[in-house]
């Protein structure tokens, strides 16, 4: 027996009532201050990283080496994007989970 295909799409087109909920599991809170304590690791890390390439850059430049000063900014970059990726983490998915809540 053949379905309409109307009832095929119909079919697909169901919607299960699934949404995020706080309170659904135990540890949430732990989790929490993990990802939290991550993040912190992670920004922490990359002023580390940003000193590096700076001061790698600064000596490159002072003492000729073309090489040297290419990697630091290289560095300096790749951590401010770093940076620019950690601190945007929460509005960035934020963002993208309002967005697609609203499809339909």
């Amino acid at each position: 027996m053949s379905v309409p295909l109307a009832d095929r799409v119909i079919q697909l087109a169901y919607d299960p009532g699934i949404s995020p909920n706080g309170g659904g599991l135990p540890g949430l809170s732990v989790l929490k201050n993990v990802v939290n304590s991550i993040n912190m690791f992670g920004i922490i890390a990359v002023v580390g990283a940003l000193a590096v390439s700076l001061g790698v850059w600064a000596w490159g430049h002072h003492t000729g080496g073309h090489q040297a000063e290419a990697n630091g900014k290289k560095g300096a970059v790749v951590a401010a994007g770093a940076a620019l990726g950690l601190g945007a983490a929460n509005g960035i998915v934020a963002f993208f989970s309002g967005l697609g809540s609203q499809v339909h």
